[in-house]
């Protein structure tokens, strides 16, 4: 039996190859299947059955059509309502794909019907079983459990608690292969990054695991508390999966001409520039907002564009377009209109970028400037810069115009999230300073921190 692991950093997320080196088994894929099927193809296997252990709330799944195209079983939960035909599961249920036994076993929490898939060679019952877990137990913890109905989300904590327990009393030598943990926010909390050719066991759970080694009820209150925000489109990609829109080709994108971005500017449409975020600053389009292209664009343009608005893409690389496009397509946002900047095109609008160390000076020539912090809570809770106004950076478009007036001085972790919140403040009509840099070199300037707290 081998497993074969693709990173998806784009979502977070990782997607499982299992075979028995004739039939395979594919288990919770995105929409893009292509590195899949070159793996099988590689690998000489057929795939005889595609498995989602839940309805995706991070993603689109591309498992039915990945199935239908190679005339495989699509594997679900039977209690799952949705739009297509699929082989329905339950508890118990063992399906055979070629020398391989696949046992399904419910677990739910992070959804109502979520299952998690105990894989074991049929020849050889007694060699350890690979567990394919979804958002059941993670590496170092579980998957959230406030997706799908804030009503819900004590009793389903409650019930990932159980799950957890179920499988964290497999066979220690079990090796585990869950799909969240890897940036996604479907995680209930961060979590150190595993390399995939090193998998983490049962056993490793056992001992580090917070579900196996706390009674239920402060686990559910550890859990519960922790949770961050929820990326707005994820309450648009359950809707999705049910009607099965992941089976469909994306729609193309549509190239526009230099003046209809100036139309859909002075129409208040959101047009991103993917270029590097210093570029930006330096010089760009007015009133368009910077989200430069990294593992985490389709993340912030799904965050902060409203679903059902226009989406314009700028960019001067068309390689960086494509990729932008194939990663908005995984959580289902399809055909927006693009334009390549030409190397003459006038980019008159700009605002400085600096680091701390200039903020630093800046505090010893004048007044302590104006901080906005758009890191989430728990960043700012574990230390901020006395008196920073707080303001996540998902709610900056939302709530920037309550911002004083005057120079705002931005900044988040690294200079990322600081790069798109500066630029928005800018089209809203603020003075900014996007600051680039990375928080560790506040304490190593000996910029005073507090854990006070002082929201915008």
């Amino acid at each position: 039996m081998e497993v074969v692991t693709f990173e998806v950093p784009e979502l977070g997320n990782r997607t499982h190859l299992v075979h028995d080196g004739t039939r395979a088994l594919v288990v919770d894929p995105p929409r893009d299947v292509a590195p899949v099927e070159r793996a099988v193809a590689a690998a000489g296997v057929e795939i005889a059955a595609v498995a989602d252990t839940h309805l995706h709330n991070d993603y689109v799944s591309g498992a039915l059509g990945l199935a239908r195209r190679h005339g495989a079983d699509y594997l679900l939960s039977a209690d799952e309502p949705v739009g297509f035909e699929r082989v329905g599961v339950r508890d118990g249920d063992v399906v055979p794909v070629g020398r391989l036994d696949v046992r399904v076993l419910a677990t739910p929490g992070h959804t109502r019907h979520h299952q998690s898939f105990l894989v074991r060679h049929h020849d050889h019952p007694d060699r350890a079983a690979a567990l394919f877990s979804g958002g059941s137990l993670l590496h170092g913890t579980v998957g959230r459990t406030d997706l799908v109905d804030d009503r819900l989300t004590h009793a389903l904590a409650r019930q990932q608690w159980a799950s957890a327990r179920l499988l964290g009393a497999l066979d220690p030598a079990t090796s585990l292969h869950p799909t969240h943990g890897f940036g996604s926010f479907c995680a209930g909390s961060p979590v150190a990054d595993h390399p995939t050719s090193t998998a983490r066991t049962i056993a490793d759970e056992q001992h580090t695991n917070p579900a196996l080694l706390t009674n239920r009820e402060r686990f559910v209150a550890a859990l519960v508390a922790g949770f961050g925000p929820i990326p707005r489109y994820y309450a648009q990609m359950a809707p999705l999966n049910r009607a099965g829109a992941g089976r469909a080709e994306p729609r193309p994108a549509r190239r526009v001409t230099a003046d209809e971005v100036t139309d859909a500017v002075l129409a208040g449409t959101w047009v991103v520039d993917l270029r590097e975020r210093s570029a930006f600053s330096a010089g760009h389009l007015p009133r368009t907002v910077s989200v430069e292209y990294g593992t985490q664009f389709a993340t912030y343009v799904g965050w902060l564009v409203p679903w059902e608005d226009d989406l314009v893409l700028l960019c001067d690389r068309p390689d960086d377009l494509e990729s932008a496009l194939h990663d908005l397509a995984a959580i289902g946002i399809d055909g927006p209109r693009t334009h390549v900047l030409e190397p003459d095109t006038p980019l008159p609008a700009s605002y400085r970028r600096a680091d701390w160390a200039a903020f630093r000076d800046a505090t010893h020539a004048q007044d302590t400037p104006v901080v906005v912090d758009v890191r989430q809570r728990d960043e700012y809770d574990d230390g901020h810069l006395p008196g920073a106004l707080h303001l996540p950076l998902q709610d900056v478009d939302l709530r920037g115009h309550e911002l004083p007036r005057g120079e705002l001085w931005v900044h988040c972790r690294s200079g990322y999230r600081a790069g798109i919140a500066a630029s928005i403040l800018h089209r809203l009509g603020h003075r900014v300073v996007h600051v680039d840099d990375a928080w560790e070199r506040v304490a190593e300037l000996a910029i005073p921190t507090t854990t006070g707290g002082v929201a915008a």
